[in-house]
This record gives structure tokens, C-alpha cells and sequence, in this order.
């Protein structure tokens, strides 16, 4: 960089920030690199390794940190990009043979930081910042290190291409935070902002066998109170990737990796209590297991690791939180949380969930290798499954096998290869992707898969197929897409929700920017339609079966504030293949078929507001009434479902959630209620220390389902019982109370001690808590150890 440059960006960087004797400066003359992202310098020229010695303590108070390069000039890319970061934020990193590290100063001369000493991975409530690695320069994935100004740690992967990430709610190009890395942070609130001291060791990524590095690199910076996102390379929103508009690090040579091994042996007891004897219990009993078991990870090289688990214990995984079920057809999803399944996760990544790491449910021995070979990732997973409760099938063997290619600049083929084979039972499923990005805004998708099963002793085939188009402007965007599954195909190592079906759907947006700082900042509106027929009438040219439509509305207020606005309008039909189940009550005269109501209209209006992250609490809150559908009896019903939740941070240690969902049904024949679902959710942490916490889940889940009644006359459904009669339908209630606690260790990740106690309370009466009933509880204590060490 020349030398009027480099006092011009001196210059500038001084003019930004209020005058202050304690701002410390990284721009003197001792730093012979500045690379003002801004002006174009996002190329980091990085010298040959130092072997200086630094104490991460969060000062950046070393002599080393006086010589690294220095990345500045950031700008804005949320809610409005393409243009200067009203912030100032310095980044200085370099290099040993062992480790990087960088030094993060951010300067805040506009509001109040924000930061907690919060758990791992709980810090998107308060000012971050995040760093990307992708260190085999694809320009679609990265690991990712984000830290909160205390130097609290969250980590994991991004990920653009493929569907969800296995097992995980995270959509493409979202962070998934499920793996845990070993890195060292620290960072402490200053007059000016704040600052940060990273240590990441190579032993904990992945990067080519080359003695020459080149690493693509990116930092975010969140400011809560202002609710902007600001990145070091300019990066459009208007570009089919985030990732590919990143930054380099070139010319890291000497970097020694070696064999990383980890042993982490886990020994867990758990006392299970149930009532018994008789319908109201007179005792308790108590079940005592003990459980042995523990993983291996073995770093393979620069590029390869290698996972092993026997009798792995998940008792540390925080308990799902009940999600409310609108449409009872189908399956709910729900994420992966399991630390042998998470790390890796993002290779098993395969459109339209084909790879769902929680249908493996208790395995007695797993093993897992990934890695990269050139421009090919190859990604192997083996189980042994315990069968599911009352099946006879027995242990089931699950293997799947995932292998990808690059081409062009970000583009992706690969295939995947499933297996589920257990005493009576047998999957296979096969499938190949391609995903193909062109012109900076669009990519194209096709995927073929096929299965062929076996369940007592039955064959069956099955196909599914999707084809995609997409462009992701900065104004205008689109999404077009169609699918189809066959009525046979299954997936039993996946999530697929449905079979059957043909649908292609069409989808564009509009977005509309404000200005920064002011009253409106951005408006995107967001239209989609969809058809689907079932899979033989859309090649007979039949009536479809459902459709819709809807146009999202989203604003964007000054200060983080976010107001949206959905209205919908669906028509369904009814398969009367799916209520063989059912049949109508004709008093004294035999029970006629049931037949399913003729096509219906349904009318959606859905509201949200979400206020920014202010410094105590942020909320958000939702609304949706509509002329639904039941899908049980096929009537018409007035449908009004909530939705809310409060975060909390009365202090720096404290943190508590609460969230309330409900869902309820009318008929519109009687103005009876048919079906109701009532869920509050309480989450409170105390962080002790910073490797020390209590944690407390209550949630109360109360579900109520009248007995199905006919459509046309309000009189009671029959359904079939297993000997094939039929018999009225009855009603069922639920009220369950779940609270459980938790006392958390955890120095570094592999090395904890948990002890904890969950019970679960039942009563006649919803959300009365008057006649609380205890119907199970447990007790589990678990210690697990963590030994690491690194082979040359």
C-alpha cells in the first residue's frame, strides 16, 4: 500500500472516533500492512510465521500485535448494504506454526456495548463479532468463531447449498452452532468499545495438505443497540453467496497440523422414577442405569478426522422445546443436538433432508470419518441402532455415505448413498445433486433419488425428483421450483414429510431500501403460489389438490424494530384414500364410508413485530386467525393461533426466556371448540462463572381433541378399531408439567460435569395447578473427561 494511502486511511479512521487519551491506536508506523477493505485491499499478504508467545487475556498489550496486519474499513450490510459502517472496527491477525490469532478493537462512539457472561454458543443477544475461515478457499462454506466483547465463545459452520444441515433447523447459508471447537478467547468493555484476543490452534481445523495456504476470511460485526450488521469486504445482499464475497489470507506457509487426538471417556448414572400399581398410584419405584461409554476423535492430517463413539450419552442435550403442530398431517422436525452427530454435519448436507441424523436414536457404536481430497469432499457414517420401543426388527445397521465435487467457481455435484437394514425390515436409498451458480445472482439445482425397501417382506420402489432455479437479487429476486416424490419412495435415514405428490411453485421478492439512521430503513414483500396433484393425477392431467398463495410484507424500523404482515388464501381438497379410517354414524342403519368434504377455502392472515435487542430485554410476537380447514374431519373451522416470547437480562449473568404458543380450532357448524394446544415456556440460566451455570426448563403443555364429528351434521364420526368394527370417537385430554434442572461445568467442551433432576406433573385440568399429579421423574449425574493430544 503506498504511503499517501496509508496516511489518508490514518486520517480517516481518526476522523471517525471521538478524541479520547485512552483509544488506543493500531495504525502506527511499526504496522507494514493496513488493508482497507474499502478501498479494495482485501487480499492479506501474511509474512512468514512468528514465534512470539502471547498471554490471551484480552489485551492487546504484546509487542507481536504492534506488527500484524491490520484489516479495516468495514461497511453495511444489514438492513442496508453498499455503504460505509457507521462503526469503526480494527482487526489485527498473525501466524505461529501452530495457531493464528487475532486482535479485535471495536470502537463504539454511538451507544452502549452490550455483552453478558453468557454459555457457549448464547451470545446473539449480545454486540459479537464473527469470523469466518474458509480455509479450502470454496467460497461456500466456512467454519465459523464468534465472540461477544467478554470473549465468550459460539462456533460452528455456514454452509450455502444442499437443504436444511442434517438433523438441524439451520436453512442454507444460516449459521449452525452445533459443533464445539477448542480455541481460546478473552476480551473485557473499554471507554472506547471494546477488545478481543483470539487463539485458534490448526489442530482444530481443516485445511489442504499444501505448503502454501490460501484462505478465504470474513468478519461481522452485530451492534445491538442500533440492530446493523457490518462486514470487512463489502458484501451485496443482491449475490447468490455471502460467502464468495469474502476476503483472503495468502502466503501462510510452515503451518504444522499433525495428528490430533482426543479421547473423551463419559460415565453416567440415571435413576428413573414411575408410578405404580393401580389407576391412581400407591408407590413409586426407581429404576437405577448406570451407562459407560465415550468417543475418540482423531484429526487425520490437515484434512481428514475421524469420530468414533460407543454408548454415547446424550443427557446433556437441552430438552426439544414443543413446537405447535397447525397441520396434523405431518411429521415435526426437529433439530439435531447430539455432539457425535453435529461435528461434520455440514457434509452430510444433501436437498430435500435426505440425510436426518436424528432417525438414529441410540446407538450402541458409531463411526464417522469426513474430509477433503483437492475440490471432493467424502463423508462416511456407520451405526448400530437399538430398534425402536415394541419393535421386533431388532438392532438395525445404518450406514450413509455422502461424496461431493466442485466445479466452476461454486458450484457442487454430488451423491449420496443411505442404507437402514435391520431383521425384517430394509431401505437403500441413492441419489444425485447438482447444484450449478452463474452470472453472481442465480443458481440452478436438479436432484434423483430412488429407493428400494423391504418391510415384512413386501418390496417397494420409489422415486423423487426436484428441479430449482433461483436468483437473488438486490431488488428483485425469485425462487422457482418443481417436485416430485412418488408414493413409495422412503427415506428412513431422512425427513420427508410427504410422498406422493407433484409440486412446483413459483416465488419473487421485492426489496426497497430506506435510509440508515432514519424512520424507514427497508420494505421487502414476498410472493409465492404453489399447486400440488397427487403424483399420478398431475401426469393424467387431473384436478390438483391443494393450492396456495400468499405475499409476505416485512419492514424494517429504525433501531432494529421489524413489523410483518402475511396474508394467504389455500384450497384443499381431500384423498378419500386418506379416511379409510373413518365412517359415517347412520343411527340404526349400518355405518356408511366416510366421505371427505368437497374442496374447501381457506383464508390466512398472519402478524409479527419483534422489537431490537435493547440492553435488558428484546421481544417478538405473532398473530394468525384464519377460515382453516381440520384436516381429521375435513370441516370448516375459525382457526386463531399466538405466539411470543421475552428475553431478559436483568444483569450480565442472568438470562431468562419466555415463550407461549397456542393454537386453537371453532367449528364453523357449531362454534365448538374441536381442538386446542396450549404451551408456556419458561428457560432462566445463572451464569455462576464463566464455566459455571443452573439451568432451569419448566413448560406446560396442555392439548385438547374433541371427538371427530361429521361435516354436514355435527353428529359423532366412527372410526376403526383393530379388530376392523367401528366405534364412536372419543375425546382426549393432556396436561403435562416438565420442569427440569440442571447444574452445568464445563471448562471446555469435552470436559464437563452435569448433574440434574426433571420431573413431569400431569392434571385433569388445563393450566389449573391445583391438582398436580407427579406421573415420572429422574435423577442423572454425568462426568465426562477430555484428553487431547497432538502427534507430529
Amino acid at each position: 500500500m503506498s504511503l499517501p494511502l496509508t496516511i489518508a486511511v490514518m486520517l480517516q479512521l481518526a476522523a471517525s472516533l471521538p478524541a479520547s487519551p485512552s483509544r488506543p491506536s493500531a495504525s502506527a508506523p511499526s504496522s507494514p500492512s493496513i488493508y482497507h477493505a474499502r478501498d479494495g485491499a482485501i487480499d492479506v499478504r501474511m509474512p512468514a510465521p512468528d514465534t512470539a508467545s502471547v498471554v490471551i487475556d484480552g489485551v492487546l498489550d504484546e509487542p507481536v500485535w504492534r506488527s500484524a496486519q491490520l484489516l479495516t474499513g468495514f461497511s453495511l450490510y444489514q438492513p442496508v448494504d453498499q455503504r460505509a459502517a457507521p462503526d469503526s472496527t480494527e482487526v489485527l491477525v498473525w501466524y505461529s506454526t501452530t495457531a493464528i490469532y487475532f486482535g479485535i478493537r471495536a470502537f463504539e462512539p454511538h451507544g452502549v456495548v452490550r455483552a453478558t457472561l453468557a454459555d457457549r454458543d448464547r451470545v446473539s443477544n449480545d454486540d459479537n463479532i464473527e469470523l469466518h475461515l474458509d480455509t479450502f478457499a470454496e467460497r461456500r462454506r466456512a467454519f465459523v468463531f464468534i465472540v461477544n466483547p467478554l470473549g465468550i465463545q459460539a462456533d460452528g459452520t455456514k454452509s450455502e447449498g444442499g437443504g436444511f444441515i442434517p438433523g438441524s433447523n439451520v436453512m442454507p447459508g444460516q449459521n449452525d452452532l452445533s459443533p464445539d471447537f477448542q480455541w481460546q478467547s478473552r476480551g473485557h468493555v473499554t471507554g472506547w468499545g471494546y477488545e478481543i484476543e483470539i487463539r485458534i490452534p490448526f489442530s482444530s481445523l481443516r485445511f489442504p495438505s499444501a505448503e502454501r495456504q490460501r484462505w478465504g476470511v470474513q468478519f461481522s460485526r452485530k451492534v445491538q443497540h442500533s440492530g446493523y450488521e457490518e462486514t470487512w469486504t463489502p458484501v451485496k445482499r443482491g449475490a447468490a453467496s455471502f460467502i464468495a464475497q469474502e476476503g483472503w489470507l495468502s502466503g501462510m506457509t510452515g503451518l504444522t497440523h499433525g495428528v490430533d487426538v482426543t479421547l473423551n471417556p463419559e460415565l453416567t448414572n440415571t435413576v428413573v422414577g414411575t408410578a405404580c400399581c393401580g389407576t391412581l398410584p400407591s408407590g413409586w419405584s426407581y429404576e437405577n442405569r448406570p451407562r459407560v461409554g465415550g468417543n475418540i476423535r482423531a484429526g487425520l492430517g490437515s484434512n481428514f478426522v475421524l469420530n468414533g463413539t460407543i454408548r454415547p450419552d446424550f443427557s446433556q442435550v437441552e430438552a426439544d422445546a414443543t413446537q405447535v403442530a397447525a397441520d396434523p398431517r405431518f411429521a415435526l422436525f426437529y433439530a439435531e443436538r447430539r455432539p457425535f452427530f453435529v461435528e461434520g454435519s455440514d457434509q452430510f448436507n444433501v436437498p430435500n433432508t435426505l440425510v436426518y441424523t436424528r432417525r438414529i436414536v441410540q446407538p450402541d457404536a458409531a463411526l464417522k470419518l469426513t474430509g477433503r481430497i483437492g475440490r471432493s469432499n467424502i463423508s462416511l457414517l456407520s451405526a448400530l441402532d437399538v430398534p425402536p420401543t415394541g419393535s421386533t426388527d431388532g438392532r438395525a445397521l445404518v450406514d450413509v455415505l455422502r461424496f461431493t465435487r466442485d466445479f466452476s467457481d461454486q458450484s457442487q455435484a454430488g451423491v449420496v448413498y443411505s442404507e437402514r437394514v435391520s431383521n425384517g425390515h430394509m431401505n437403500r436409498l441413492a441419489g444425485v445433486d447438482v447444484r450449478h451458480v452463474f452470472g453472481r445472482l442465480y443458481y440452478a439445482q436438479v436432484q434423483l433419488a430412488g429407493s428400494v425397501s423391504r418391510a415384512s417382506g413386501v418390496p417397494s420402489t420409489g422415486a423423487l425428483w426436484e428441479a430449482v432455479l433461483d436468483r437473488t437479487g438486490r431488488a428483485f429476486g425469485f425462487h422457482y421450483n418443481v417436485i416430485g416424490i412418488r408414493p413409495d419412495f422412503r427415506a428412513d435415514n431422512g425427513f420427508v414429510a410427504r410422498t406422493g405428490y407433484v409440486q412446483p411453485s413459483i416465488s419473487n421478492r421485492i426489496t426497497l431500501f430506506g435510509t440508515p439512521g432514519r424512520f424507514f430503513e427497508r420494505y421487502m414483500v414476498f410472493t409465492s403460489t404453489s399447486a400440488l396433484w397427487r403424483y399420478g393425477d398431475f401426469f393424467s392431467a387431473r384436478s390438483l389438490l391443494e393450492s396456495k398463495a400468499s405475499m409476505s410484507n416485512t419492514v424494517t424500523l429504525r433501531g432494529g424494530w421489524s413489523v410483518g404482515l402475511t396474508p394467504s388464501i389455500n384450497t384443499y381438497a381431500f384423498d378419500p384414500t386418506a379416511f379409510s379410517g373413518l365412517a359415517f354414524d347412520n343411527g340404526a342403519l349400518a355405518p356408511s364410508p366416510f366421505v371427505p368434504a368437497a374442496r374447501l377455502t381457506a383464508l390466512n392472515g398472519s402478524l409479527t413485530a419483534s422489537t431490537p435487542q435493547f440492553r435488558k430485554f428484546s421481544a417478538s410476537a405473532g398473530l394468525t386467525t384464519a377460515n382453516d380447514v381440520d384436516f381429521l374431519e375435513t370441516s370448516r373451522v375459525r382457526r386463531t393461533a399466538y405466539n411470543a416470547s421475552l428475553d431478559l437480562r436483568p444483569t450480565s449473568r442472568l438470562r431468562v426466556n419466555a415463550t407461549y404458543a397456542s393454537n386453537e380450532f371453532l367449528r364453523q357448524l357449531d362454534g365448538g371448540s374441536s381442538f386446542s394446544t396450549r404451551i408456556p415456556r419458561l428457560k432462566a440460566e445463572y451464569q455462576i462463572a464463566r464455566p459455571l451455570f443452573v439451568r432451569v426448563i419448566s413448560q406446560y403443555e396442555a392439548n385438547r381433541r374433541e371427538a371427530l364429528r361429521d361435516y354436514r351434521n355435527g353428529r359423532l364420526l366412527l372410526v376403526r378399531q383393530a379388530d376392523g368394527s367401528f366405534a364412536a370417537s372419543t375425546s382426549r385430554r393432556s396436561n403435562l408439567l416438565r420442569t427440569d434442572w440442571l447444574i452445568s461445568y464445563r471448562p471446555r467442551p469435552g470436559t464437563v460435569f452435569f448433574a440434574g433432576y426433571g420431573g413431569t406433573m400431569s392434571e385433569p385440568d388445563a393450566l389449573a395447578f391445583v391438582s398436580l399429579r407427579r406421573v415420572s421423574d429422574g435423577f442423572f449425574v454425568k462426568a465426562s473427561w477430555l484428553f487431547s493430544r497432538t502427534l507430529d
